[in-house]
């Protein structure tokens, strides 16, 4: 296989992806900001997505759908052999425009919405928009040896965002187990397992409390189980201004976090060593 001696980063495979799981406002990958970073559509109600260019240049973006399956510990992976309710969720979810130039400092909204054909069976459909950087076609400066090769790598900056559309009276419940302490390259980690049973999806927060502290010693945001998953591991950061002993007791706590607060979905003790 012959190559261009012009060959642009796509083509490269130089690609960054920042999956929009752990901030529950907004996200940002290169110059562009995403709001909100989590749609739920219940019933198929519809929404809209804001974008902003927060460089200095006018930007072009690409909005496209994807499949992606969470693991067990947490990682989103594309779908190569969709299921019935992924391929339902794919044709249901619609949205428009997918493709914005945005000027500096301009927003622009994208409509997200979901048209769920008749005979559809209750229950949690997902799919994941990717919002992606078109890059200016920069021409490569030639090489100064006929038979060399230019390569010029432009890094392609996108993010994606979970669109969940929800269907009839759905009920989840969570729990924790297996709670320890870990270290990984000099942090401090409490782990855990989370578990989820029922007709859909939880996200929320895991605070971990020691008695007799005001504040969590940890906090861990934006912690989705997705449907496809029973059990997730969680690894969640001891604090950096928390300078006292993390083993003892602690109290570990998930909050289901809602457009409408936080709630208390499960808690468990243990003794970290």
């Amino acid at each position: 296989m012959s190559f261009s001696p012009f060959v642009r980063a796509l083509a490269l495979g130089a690609v960054t992806i920042a999956t929009a799981t752990s901030q529950p406002a907004r996200a940002g990958v290169g110059d562009l900001l995403v709001a909100p970073t989590r749609i739920i559509l219940n019933g198929g109600r519809g929404t809209e997505i804001i974008l902003k260019n927060i460089g200095d240049a006018t930007a072009t973006y690409r909005v496209s759908a994807e499949l992606r399956r969470m693991t067990p510990e947490g990682v989103l992976v594309e779908v190569t052999n969709p299921s019935a309710d992924e391929k339902a969720a794919q044709d249901m979810v619609v949205f428009a425009p997918r493709k914005v130039t945005l000027p500096p400092n301009s927003p622009q909204a994208v409509r997200v919405s979901a048209r769920a054909p008749q005979g559809l069976p209750d229950g949690e459909y997902r799919i994941h928009l990717l919002f992606r950087a078109i890059p200016d076609p920069t021409p490569v400066t030639a090489p100064t040896q006929a038979s060399g090769l230019a390569f010029k790598l432009i890094p392609v900056y996108g993010v994606t965002i979970p669109v969940i559309v929800r269907l009839g009276s759905l009920e989840a419940k969570a729990g924790i187990a297996d709670v320890q302490f870990e270290q990984d390259k000099g942090r401090k980690l409490v782990t855990l397992q989370l578990t989820r049973n029922g007709t859909r999806s939880t996200y929320g927060e895991v605070r971990v409390i020691k008695p007799g502290v005001k504040d969590p010693v940890a906090v861990l945001k934006g912690v989705a189980v997705y449907k496809e998953l029973s059990t997730r591991k969680v690894s969640v950061p001891v604090s950096a201004d928390y300078k006292g002993p993390i083993a003892g007791p602690v109290t570990v706590q998930y909050y289901e976090v809602t457009d409408n607060g936080a709630t208390l979905a499960a808690e468990t003790s243990a003794t970290l060593r």
